[in-house]
């Protein structure tokens, strides 16, 4: 696991510390977004498509911090649109860490070289650089020439000059395990702190669908990836029982609430993705947002859905229940043979196998 210590004894403190008070439903990471507006337009994201008037708005500063504080999850991930485009983002940045809390700048790398003198290093800070393969994969999957290049330069400055820094990459159709093995190669030998890695969801307002796995195709690919991956050093910010989700040898329901979303419309029901309307406060969203009627089994739109947003606070909540299981699939590995896991979900009071219902393809 690319996590440092420091952070994930924080982190367990506060699941601890929640679970002590029997809170059912409690946020582990902030997704932010203080603006929609881009410098790529990338066919697999429907941030952009919104209508200038909301391209053109920006969560505050003051407004940043609040949701901060209103939220009380201990990482923040500050995503968007690019978060460079927002003139307040060292100030934002400056009060997060001053909050004491761990924050993810989530960036494409473009403008990352030019504004990292506006930054200090900080165990509380990390820059997110999006790749999503190596260099011929990622320009494509974001529309434009060099744009690889120009985030490996930035990396390498990043990484020179102190910073944390972690990768974000997200496999969509057509990506091979041979090819993933050779780019997780070359993103260790820049010396990164880890890698997130999830596979590509089709959310209602993404302009290109055709681009996305399906449940089973997205498991095999991944044992693929990870038997490919036995002996070698790369580093994944994720604990041992997602990638082993990953894997198809976890059956798990999404945990929504874990990565709540806070925009430039309020708190996004019910997910980063999925958009349902907006609650105006975070207690609104936690409160009065019918949880049970998003996840496997329950709703059609997220049949096909394995991202880290959602099923990594259900994974981080199993390390807590089976510490034992988690330790000894992080020393061996997630199993990439074998029968997998039949993917569960409730509907009302029955359990249903998705594979039965028609919705795992």
């Amino acid at each position: 696991m690319g996590v440092p210590f420091i952070q994930q004894y924080r982190i367990a403190c506060y699941i601890m510390a929640q679970q002590l008070r029997r809170r059912r439903r409690y946020p582990l990471v902030l997704m932010l977004e203080p603006l929609f507006q881009c410098n790529l337009a990338c066919p697999g994201c429907g941030k952009i498509d919104h209508p200038d008037e909301v391209l053109n708005k920006r969560l505050s500063v003051v407004e940043c911090l609040s949701a901060v504080d209103e939220c009380g999850a201990p990482v923040v991930s500050i995503a968007g649109g690019e978060p460079f485009l927002h003139e307040g983002m060292p100030q934002i940045v400056r009060g997060i860490i001053q909050h004491k809390k761990f924050v993810y700048l989530c960036t494409n790398g473009l403008l990352l070289k030019n504004q990292i003198h506006n930054y200090l290093p900080s165990p509380y800070f990390t820059f997110s650089v999006h790749l999503d393969g190596n260099r011929e994969r990622h320009d494509t999957s974001v529309s434009r020439q060099g744009v690889f290049d120009v985030a490996v330069e930035a990396i390498r400055i990043a990484r020179a000059e102190g910073f944390r820094v972690t990768i974000n990459c997200t496999l969509y159709e057509g990506v091979t395990a041979e090819e993933m093995a050779g780019f997780f190669e070359f993103i260790s030998s820049l010396g990164v702190e880890g890698i997130t890695v999830t596979p590509g969801f089709s959310y209602d307002t993404v302009p290109c669908r055709d681009v996305f796995l399906k449940r089973t195709v997205s498991k095999q690919l991944f044992r693929e990836i990870f038997k490919l991956g036995k002996g070698r050093r790369w580093k994944f910010n994720h604990t041992s029982l997602y990638l082993d989700f990953l894997a198809g040898n976890q059956s798990y329901q999404c945990t929504p609430w874990g990565n709540p979303t806070r925009n430039v419309f309020g708190w996004q029901r019910p997910c980063y993705l999925l958009d349902e309307g907006c609650a105006i406060s975070f207690e609104e969203l936690m409160e009065e947002t019918d949880w049970d009627a998003y996840g496997l089994g329950r709703n059609p739109k997220c049949a096909n859905c394995m991202l880290h947003s959602g099923f990594e606070a259900t994974a981080v909540t199993e390390v807590f229940k089976h510490p034992l299981k988690a330790l000894m699939i992080s020393y061996r590995g997630p199993r990439t043979n074998g029968p997998m896991a039949q993917d569960l979900a409730l509907v009302g009071r029955q359990t249903v196998h998705l594979a039965g219902a028609g919705l795992a393809k």
